[in-house]
């Protein structure tokens, strides 16, 4: 592996609750690279008042503007760590030269590889949309028919809003379980659902989390820069 202290990831959240999901994959996967940090808590907030299916235009905008913020700060990779509104990463690429990555983006890539009957697990209902039209992207781009499952729990968020995270993650073992029974792979729409990951090395079939594949990925690109 190669020393990665002389490089900066910036990551633009979409809510504080992230800052602190991907703390574990930073230290286990990327330790010496330096982290940029930038939380505006209003985009997720006005992106679920708008309803599932819709994201305010201005989203869009800020996380262009931030991108361009953090280009200026001299980063050498910027990840979009909010799978709601992920075709922001795609919008802002044409007007900003520094890369960008979206953190759920790697997840669905290698999801699409394991199997056709792919189940989506969400916990939050605006992430639906855009988790299953990232999931059918990436199927066109490889080649692949899917089909998707979509299982939503709701309360499961609730509970993690809360800070009640023993009984988030009892909701979604649960979940799990019985989605495996039907599908060949499941990926977790949310960062905030990698908490599960060390739990999960049992189950029926494969479940991805984001924040593996995804600082997977942001290693990868940073090593070949």
């Amino acid at each position: 592996m190669k020393d990665l202290s002389n490089k900066t990831l910036g990551i633009i959240h979409a809510s504080i609750i992230t800052t602190q999901a991907v703390k574990p994959y930073i230290e286990k996967i990327i330790p010496e690279v330096k982290i940029m940090h930038v939380v505006d808590d209003t985009i997720q907030r006005d992106n679920i008042a708008a309803g599932v299916g819709v994201i305010p235009k201005v989203n869009y905008y800020k996380f262009a503007q931030y991108a361009h913020n953090l280009e200026e700060a001299k980063v050498d990779l910027i990840m979009l760590a909010c799978s709601t509104f992920n075709y922001a990463a795609e919008l802002a690429r044409p007007m900003i030269n520094t890369p960008i990555v979206q953190i759920d983006r790697p997840m669905m890539e290698q999801a699409v590889q394991m199997g056709k009957r792919i189940g989506l697990l969400a916990t939050l209902a605006t992430t639906v949309p855009s988790s299953e039209r990232l999931l059918k992207i990436a199927a066109a781009e490889a080649g692949k028919e899917i089909e998707i499952n979509t299982v939503l729990c709701s309360e499961a968020f609730e509970e993690y809003e809360k800070g009640n995270i023993e009984k988030h993650n009892e909701i979604l073992f649960d979940s799990i379980d019985k989605l495996s029974k039907s599908v060949d792979v499941i990926v977790m729409a949310q960062l905030s659902m990698s908490a599960l990951a060390p739990y999960l090395t049992n189950t029926r079939v494969p479940v991805l989390n984001s924040g593996t594949t995804g600082f997977e990925r942001v290693r990868q690109l940073l090593e070949n820069m």
